[in-house]
């Protein structure tokens, strides 16, 4: 499984406390240079992820399906 592959099976919250992780790790200032590229980068894919769920967490909540009286329902988001 790929790196892109196993972010994207990531629920939000599991995909935001390894990205608290990885700040808590940079922000150390103890780890090699290398490393912390990498982990940077794993760190730009998981805030992405997050940043993707948020905006269709959004849509749902937009979709709201209104009925005489009131809201009756939610339409799912997509997930492109």
């Amino acid at each position: 499984m790929t790196e892109t592959a196993d972010i994207a099976n990531l629920s939000f919250e599991d995909a935001l406390k390894e990205l608290e992780g990885i700040v808590q790790r940079l922000e150390s200032g103890q780890t090699p240079l290398e490393e912390s590229i990498g982990i940077y980068e794993r760190g730009a894919a998981l805030k992405a992820h997050c940043e993707k769920r948020l905006e269709a967490a959004r849509l749902r909540v937009e979709k709201v399906v209104l009925g005489q009286g009131g809201p009756t329902g939610v339409e799912p988001a997509e997930f492109n």
